[in-house]
């Protein structure tokens, strides 16, 4: 049996503000620690659940974050950037099982550590097929294209609700409660990683039981972009259709069509 855990970095235990999230400050270093804990927490619920083969993608910022000399031996790790499927490249790879490790929620909501969704500096809102979504859905869609189940996710109460709302069954490891954008209680590192070794156990397990994310068909998706210049920049993709001051939006063919588009548009926009 196969399993991907892709990470994610703010959802991460211990986590509350940029910090420990961007390279250019001194409390990144332990936020990388407490993200590879979390991983080989992940990888340990895997293993106990019959796992035999697990990749770990690194989805956060450039994806050179996980500490690979302290990963557990019984995984590879996925890192570096670009990658044809982004946060969840080797879900392609004949995945049985996706587990989402330290996500967040989307942009705009309430009580979430560091809510953003893709760039908290270019996108105000996201749009999939005119439903507000954040990285949580279009990852589980771009699984969903594979038929691979998201089983599990680790993070704050917020982004583990967005995902129960949108995957039922899945299992969850909430590793802080939020009390505004960067402060939240905390479990204790080692409670969390208790709790992500749980959850990512029971879901690699009930895996048959829990419907993949689809999103089948053609996609659109629309992005509000922080400032009209954005947009300006980003309708140059060609395809894209621009709807508002700040809005672009695309129709790919399907999911992994529109997430392509979606991260050019991103890229295209300038901060």
């Amino acid at each position: 049996m196969k399993t991907l855990i892709a990470v994610d970095m703010e959802g991460i235990s211990g986590v509350t503000g940029w910090d420990h999230v961007l390279p250019n400050h001194s409390e990144y270093a332990r936020g990388r620690q407490w993200m590879t804990a979390d991983v080989n927490a992940a990888v340990e619920g895997a293993a106990k659940a019959g796992a035999d083969e697990i990749i770990v993608t690194d989805g956060h910022w450039d994806g050179s974050n996980i500490l690979i000399e302290a990963l557990d031996p019984r995984a590879s790790l996925i890192n570096g950037t670009p990658s044809p499927l982004s946060m969840i490249q080797g879900v392609n790879d004949g995945v049985d099982a996706v587990i989402f490790i330290g996500y967040h929620a989307m942009a705009g909501t309430r009580n979430a550590i560091l809510d953003h969704t893709w760039s908290s500096a270019r996108v105000h809102n996201l749009w999939l097929n005119g439903v507000l979504a954040g990285e949580i859905a279009l990852n589980a869609a771009g699984c969903g294209h594979f038929g691979v189940p998201v089983v599990a996710i680790s993070g704050d109460l917020s982004a583990c609700a967005e995902a129960a709302a949108l995957v039922p069954g899945i299992q969850m490891a909430q590793v802080k409660k939020a009390n505004s954008r960067m402060n939240a209680e905390c479990l204790s590192l080692e409670k969390s990683q208790q709790l992500i070794t749980s959850a990512v156990k029971n879901g690699v397990l009930s895996r048959g039981k829990i419907k993949p994310y689809t999103l089948p068909g053609k996609v659109t998706f629309a992005i509000e972009f922080y400032r009209s210049d954005m947009a300006d920049w980003a309708e140059g993709l060609p395809g894209s259709n621009r709807t508002g001051a700040r809005i672009v939006e695309y129709t790919g063919d399907d999911i992994l069509d529109a997430s392509r588009a979606f991260r050019s548009m991103v890229g295209l926009a300038q901060v």
